[in-house]
């Protein structure tokens, strides 16, 4: 497969700050197509992830949330202990975590308000990670790499690479691309 090289007014750069410090950097040709990938990766593996606990008769939360954080020293023990122990928690969770994991997978397959999914998914991952914690090799498991994942796909704006969110952001209301009306939906769609 031929790549071109990109030309100084086709390099695709960003730049950002935080705290005093300055960083730049270039994106190969070729790096819209691995944002798109790290999309879809994630995407099929929620919506699959979802699809089985939704069809799955009796799926719940309240054995990982009693059992698996009381076992591997997990910092955040007691959360997940009351998390397991309240009733409308375990049973919101019954609902949030099949439910959104199939909803977080399907937003990311077809491109469509995926920074509030991808949030979305790295919030649970970020759960995940505390729940299934794991420092015997270090404090980086897949749990974490997963959630840097999603926090990437949304960072680069992945929704808009062939996926709806270009659209929707285009939709005119009130005779303005919606975009446009509603600056703040950059942190939904992209």
């Amino acid at each position: 497969m031929a790549t071109t090289q990109p030309t100084l007014e086709g390099v695709n750069t960003f730049e950002s700050q935080l705290g005093g410090i300055t960083v730049r950097g270039e994106a190969h040709s070729l790096s819209a197509w691995f944002v798109l990938a790290l999309r879809l990766m994630m995407g099929v593996a929620f919506l699959n992830a979802g699809l089985d606990k939704v069809l799955a008769a009796g799926w719940g939360a309240q054995g990982y949330l009693l059992n698996v954080a009381a076992t591997n020293g997990n910092p955040l023990q007691g959360m997940f202990l009351w998390m397991g122990q309240t009733q409308w928690f375990v049973d919101f969770l019954a609902i949030a975590v099949p439910w959104g994991e199939l909803l977080i997978g399907l937003g990311l397959i077809v491109g469509a308000l995926t920074r509030l999914a991808a949030f979305f998914g790295a919030f649970m991952m970020l759960m995940f990670y505390f729940g299934n914690w794991s420092i015997e090799h270090g404090v980086i498991n897949g749990d974490f790499a997963y959630m840097l994942v999603f926090l990437a796909v949304a960072a680069f704006g992945a929704g808009r690479i062939l996926g709806l969110d270009t659209y929707l952001e285009r939709i005119e209301f009130r005779g303005e691309p919606l975009i446009e009306r509603y600056p703040r939906l950059q942190y939904i769609f992209g």
